[in-house]
């Protein structure tokens, strides 16, 4: 994060805008619109400009601009197309630890302004840290299109309910659980058509009857392969409604970071031959922690229903009566594949698709091996790195034939995946001489022929 977003109080504080043209302007129209007592210095002030600035109460300065005019200042703006004068309000600011903004140069500036989604009191900012202005602009009308103008009508109702909110719930989760069952039900809803009345009634009515959900409940949610952009809505909405979560070693950061900030986070992760957390002792903590009325995210990679064990963390919550959600993920499988370019099925190659677990039982991969060397079906090994020279001898040795197309990918849909295509015979010796680390899926089949042509990056 290259800024932190901050929002600054300047009502009725002195701020300093260095340029009298357009862009000045609109600076102007931001600051008074946050109440700011506006000061402006400028050989030319555009009449626009001036009118602001009696507005706020501020003065007009019609000269060459000079550090004095800096004294008394919280926050200075320089928006003139003189590149040494920005440079040099930029010094005079930052040798005084004075916030300053030069407008279209990032490099001079100790603070930044977004683009801004206003539903005041509820305000938005988005900024690319002055890298992409179009882009972060581009992103704000897309907020400006799906954010009703009514949020703002809703955060002036909650505002005037906190303090009371707060004497009646003791217990800061049962506010927030009070909080969140008005924002998402009828209150909110007539406060948004613009039934603001209706809904302050319907407001005291639910603070009278003390509505406060209080029962745990565990969402068993499918992280996918990584890629964030590959969750469900679903998985999205229940990962921010979520007060604790239990993740996997799976689990990217980037899909952890859309986790509520709040809540809080316990990581059950497995690797080979170490278990920080063993199966029971998981699925008795969810069990423990949605007795004790929590809401219970249990984060997964890929999909909690193809080898992630998620039948059998629901099974002793169904035996005790907990209430549960379960939501799909996109397996490894398909994720990895479609960003490998490589089709699971194809009508010239395979007909079906297996789903087989890599994972070797005490150093042996046990399986019928005449099931898999049949033509016209693709292959797909989870976790399959450890056993990838026994894979591949067996299904030679049992018949398949040793030229068909194999294809391991490594670190699948994410920005470091790589993938690695050969031959039965030949894919172990390419993996043995890269660095290839875990998690892994390993594809065979003639589909796998098809990767470089629809969009795959093989390595080999």
């Amino acid at each position: 994060m290259d800024y932190l977003p901050l929002f600054f109080d300047l009502k009725q504080k002195a701020c300093l805008i260095v340029g009298g043209g357009a862009i000045a302007t609109r600076k102007a129209r931001l600051l008074h619109k946050a109440g700011a007592i506006i000061y402006v210095v400028a050989p030319v002030i555009e009449q626009e400009l001036q009118q602001i600035v009696g507005g706020s109460g501020g003065v007009l300065s019609f000269e060459h601009y000079q550090e004095r005019f800096i004294e008394g200042k919280v926050l200075v703006i320089s928006a003139t197309d003189d590149e040494s004068l920005n440079k040099q309000v930029s010094e005079h600011c930052q040798q005084r630890n004075l916030p300053v903004n030069v407008v279209d140069s990032p490099d001079l500036c100790s603070v930044i302004t977004p683009a801004i989604v206003d539903r005041s009191p509820l305000i938005i900012g988005i900024s690319s840290g002055g890298e992409a202005p179009v882009l972060a602009r581009r992103i704000r009308t897309m907020l400006e299109t799906s954010i009703p103008a009514g949020y703002g009508k809703l955060a002036h109702l909650i505002a005037g309910f906190r303090s009371r909110v707060k004497k009646a719930f003791a217990d800061g989760e049962q506010r927030r659980r009070f909080w969140e069952s008005i924002i998402n039900g009828p209150v909110a809803e007539k406060a948004l058509s613009g039934d603001v009345s209706e809904a302050q009634q319907d407001l005291e009515a639910a603070l009278s009857r003390g509505d406060c959900e209080v029962g745990g409940e565990v969402y068993l949610v499918g992280a996918g392969p990584g890629d964030p952009d590959l969750l469900t809505f679903k998985a999205v909405r229940l990962m921010q409604k979520a007060e604790v979560v239990l993740y996997d070693r799976l689990v990217s950061e980037p899909v952890l970071d859309m986790v509520r900030r709040d809540a809080d986070r316990i990581y059950v992760g497995k690797r080979r031959s170490d278990h920080t957390m063993p199966q029971q002792a998981i699925n008795e903590l969810l069990l423990s922690l949605a007795q004790q009325g929590k809401r219970v995210l249990r984060l997964k990679g890929g999909d909690p229903f193809i080898f992630g064990r998620g039948g059998e963390e629901i099974d002793l919550l169904a035996e005790s009566g907990i209430p549960f959600q379960v939501v799909p993920g996109i397996t490894a499988a398909s994720g990895c594949a479609a960003y490998a370019g490589i089709p699971l099925t194809h009508r010239d190659y395979a007909q079906s698709v297996r789903f087989i677990t890599g994972h070797l039982k005490e150093g042996e991969v046990n399986f019928n091996w005449q099931e898999f060397v049949a033509d016209n079906q693709t292959l797909v090994f989870y976790m399959g790195l450890k056993g990838l020279e026994q894979i591949c001898y067996q299904l030679v040795h049992n018949g398949k034939p040793a030229d068909t197309a194999a294809a391991l990918i490594e670190r699948g849909t994410l920005p470091e995946q790589r993938v690695h295509i050969g031959t039965l015979e030949s894919l172990p010796a390419i993996v043995a001489g890269q660095d290839v680390h875990a998690p892994t899926l390993l594809i065979i089949g003639n589909v796998v022929k098809l990767a470089e042509k629809l969009g795959g990056k093989p390595l080999t």
